[in-house]
């Protein structure tokens, strides 16, 4: 049996402090941000929690570390010659599935 109670307060919950984290800067910054410090550490602040998000994940998420390693160095590869994002995912998918299938064909476990 569901306890509505529970889940609305939890979604109330999420809502609050969803809200709070987007309200919070808006309020606290109300002019303009004029230190070039500053300015550049909050630049970077999107790529380093994709980063951060990403990362993890791209090593879980395949079979093997071996796979996932290859993947990885592929993507990396590609970006750095500046491909497309879609050439880049299938670049690094296709560097997982020949690793695995490569290590399945050897013998080695997964």
């Amino acid at each position: 049996m569901i306890n509505y109670t529970y889940v609305l307060t939890g979604v109330l919950i999420m809502a609050l402090v969803t809200y709070v984290v987007r309200m919070l800067p808006l309020v606290v910054f109300r002019r303009k941000i004029t230190n070039q410090f500053i300015q550049s550490f909050l630049a970077y602040v999107p790529y380093a929690v994709l980063s951060a998000m990403t990362f993890p994940a791209i090593l879980s998420s395949t079979a093997s570390g071996w796979s996932a390693a290859a993947g990885l160095l592929v993507a990396i590869l590609l970006a750095y010659k500046d491909k497309g994002l879609l050439t880049v995912a299938l670049g690094a998918t296709a560097a997982v599935f020949v690793v695995e299938q490569g290590m399945a064909l050897a013998g080695f476990p997964l």
